[in-house]
């Protein structure tokens, strides 16, 4: 917390340089932006952001790391299947998860960070690795989990639930993520979206059910 400001201030003062460096990185990329530009854009002066960050560095890895907490929905989303349903139920439920799974991994700005993060693995793979841990990498992990369980229940077959969650994930995420990460942003309607999660429930279904 910054010296002799009270901790409402303070806090407001902290989330607003977030927000600034998120912008300003989004837009002009790391090595771009620079600690005058995200004073300029939170309005506070450049040593009000290094009270708060002691380098441009620290501000990144703090922006970063902050976005993976965004998974949890997705994960609560994963888990929440139901492993009593019948066949088409389950149909039903998969459906509904990629559609929701595919939606939330292409939105505009988690395409944005993907890139950034990308654009700088070199510079920081810590942090790369570590975002790519604490977020993609466990929503991996619970629809593993959650595979295992359906496949338990026998209503799945699978040998290797953490390959099977990978083939679900790319057969939904590959053609709009690549897509968008060479055009430089979302190239796909949300009926392409709808599509891509149609057709990629059907196929995991025909190999693993």
């Amino acid at each position: 917390m910054a010296a002799n400001e009270p901790g409402g201030r303070s806090a407001r003062k902290h989330q607003a340089i977030m927000e600034a460096a998120t912008a300003a990185f989004m837009a002009k990329g790391y090595a771009g932006t620079s600690m005058d530009d995200i004073a300029k854009l939170a309005t506070v002066s450049k040593q009000t952001v290094y009270k708060h960050f002691a380098d441009k560095e620290k501000l990144f890895a703090e922006i970063v790391l902050a976005t993976t907490d965004r998974v949890d929905a997705m994960i609560d989303l994963v888990a929440g299947i139901p492993t009593d349903a019948d066949a088409d139920a389950l149909e039903e439920h998969l459906l509904r998860l990629a559609r929701q799974f595919l939606t939330a991994l292409t939105q505009p700005q988690v395409l944005q960070l993907r890139r950034l993060i990308i654009a700088n693995a070199d510079t920081f793979p810590d942090l790369g690795a570590a975002w790519y841990e604490q977020g993609f990498e466990r929503v991996l992990a619970t629809l593993a989990a959650t595979f295992q369980r359906l496949a338990d229940q026998g209503l799945l077959r699978i040998d290797d639930p953490l390959l099977a969650a990978n083939h679900f994930s790319g057969m939904l995420l590959w053609i709009p993520v690549n897509r968008a990460m060479f055009h430089g942003g979302p190239q796909h309607t949300q009926a392409e979206l709808d599509h891509y999660a149609d057709e990629g429930v059907r196929v995991f279904l025909a190999a693993y059910r």
